[in-house]
């Protein structure tokens, strides 16, 4: 008898903690959406994107990070809940790490949720209207604003085929290099003025290549170039290659340049080894700041 009632009682704390436990609210995110912001002052050029994670925070608490489309569950319900979900990035094409981009708008809102029952956040997003542009986007052929050094033995040219530009075509930038061919060297051309004292700065790019890049800054003053190398963009298959877009973060180098009065992006390439023949695309370079 003194068992029978030791598990009538567990069976019943047992129901008790299961009719308690409350059911979670679901919320289910696709991938972002970036559109045009009318109010925009600088022309943000082609939005292209690759905002392929989101910060997501429910009533001003962290619930995670998240790889795009997923579906999460919230252990949060009632009316005028908070939710904030942040277009975050690859931080330099690294998967570990995920930081929210600082450019592009949030999704912030108050709703009721309801235990059990699933929402779908809207994933749209755009830059902030005082984001200002430096871009190079190949569409002015006579103004290309990337100038091949004289040590190279390959240079950039413009290309529009619809079978390998971007979605939404337009003009490509293409680097090809052979065993003679080997070395491609290039800077921007116009000086760029950068915010420093540890502000944001990342320079996006749209590319698809055989051949690895390597990106870098050059930090300029009256007396001196420093050349900075920064992140290298690994070579792809040449049989399955395709367009990816990466966001490079610049702002240690550009803050910890203190001496310098503006600063260039560089390009440099050598064929990889291996290679009797490859190809870098390039497209939509950005430098991005407030």
């Amino acid at each position: 008898m003194k068992y029978i009632s030791i598990l009538f009682f567990g069976a019943l704390l047992l129901s008790s903690c299961v009719r308690n436990n409350p059911k979670p609210v679901w919320l289910s995110l696709d991938k972002w959406v970036l559109e045009a912001n009318p109010t925009q002052v600088d022309d943000a050029g082609q939005l292209t994107q690759n905002l392929s994670e989101v910060w997501v925070y429910v009533d001003n608490k962290i619930i995670g990070v998240f790889e795009l489309p997923c579906k999460i569950p919230v252990l949060v319900s009632g009316k005028d809940v908070k939710i904030q979900l942040y277009p975050a990035v690859r931080n330099n094409g690294i998967a570990a790490t995920k930081k929210i981009y600082p450019f592009v708008e949030p999704v912030e809102l108050t709703m009721e949720l309801v235990e059990g029952e699933t929402y779908v956040m809207p994933m749209v997003t755009r830059y902030y209207n005082n984001v200002e542009f430096w871009i190079e986007d190949f569409e002015s052929p006579s103004q290309v604003k990337l100038e091949t050094d004289d040590i190279s033995t390959t240079e950039l040219t413009l290309d529009d085929d619809p079978a390998i530009a971007l979605p939404g075509g337009g003009s490509y930038g293409q680097v090809h290099f052979t065993s003679s061919d080997s070395l491609w060297v290039a800077y921007t051309t116009e000086n760029q003025v950068l915010p420093q004292s540890g502000a944001e700065v990342y320079l996006e790019i749209d590319y698809r290549n055989s051949n690895s890049l390597l990106t870098g800054v050059l930090g300029i003053s009256s007396s001196s170039i420093d050349q900075n190398p920064n992140i290298a963009l690994n070579a792809q298959d040449a049989s399955t290659m395709s367009w990816k877009k990466i966001y490079i973060d610049l702002k240690e180098i550009v803050s910890n340049s203190t001496s310098a009065d503006y600063f260039k992006q560089y390009f440099r390439a050598i064929i990889d080894e291996g290679n009797s023949q490859s190809d870098i695309y390039i497209d939509n370079i950005k430098v991005v700041h407030f």
